[in-house]
């Protein structure tokens, strides 16, 4: 799972918030196996506010993927995280990237999703849980902090892992995000 912030809770730091996330997504039954370490990033659109506080962590769970993602949403309301622009600034962004193996809902809808244009993309966020995260394989916001911790993953429609993933992202991108 992804996890960023770029708007302080109560005047906290955002990697105080983001700290205070992972030990609550931590909490039993969840637990957390790995984390990357912190990156400075861009925001995402350019010029949407101000730069992030990025990470991504790997989570053992027992739950559903619709489970997971109703607990991720449930700590990010709990953080002050409300819905209110597409892509717009957060006080804490937790994505569900990936669940093993398993493409939701499936392969036509996950095509579907990847291949539409990025100005469809901002207009409308998916009404179901897309597995893996349709844009995972474009971000590296997402790859860089993943490569710390999970660089043998396959994607299992791409058929990458995300070293490779990351390996393949443009020079210029890869190095806006610099590690804290």
């Amino acid at each position: 799972m992804a996890l960023g912030a770029n708007m302080p809770l109560h005047r906290v730091d955002v990697r105080v918030t983001l700290d205070r996330a992972l030990v609550r997504i931590g909490s039993d039954p969840d637990q957390i196996r790995a984390i990357s370490r912190f990156y400075k990033t861009p925001c995402f659109p350019a010029g949407a506010g101000p730069d992030y506080v990025n990470a991504v962590a790997v989570v053992q769970t027992d739950r559903s993927p619709q489970a997971m993602l109703r607990h991720l949403h449930e700590i990010e309301a709990e953080f002050g995280r409300e819905r209110v622009e597409r892509w717009g600034q957060r006080t804490l962004d937790l994505d569900l990237l990936a669940m093993g193996a398993r493409i939701l809902p499936d392969g036509a809808t996950f095509d579907d999703w990847v291949n539409r244009p990025p100005q469809l993309q901002r207009l409308r966020a998916p009404d179901q849980l897309i597995l893996p995260h349709p844009r995972l394989h474009e971000r590296a916001f997402v790859l860089v902090p993943a490569n710390d911790v999970a660089p043998d993953w396959r994607h299992p429609v791409l058929n990458q892992s995300i070293a490779e993933m990351s390996a393949a992202l443009p020079e210029a991108e890869k190095s806006a995000i610099i590690p804290l």
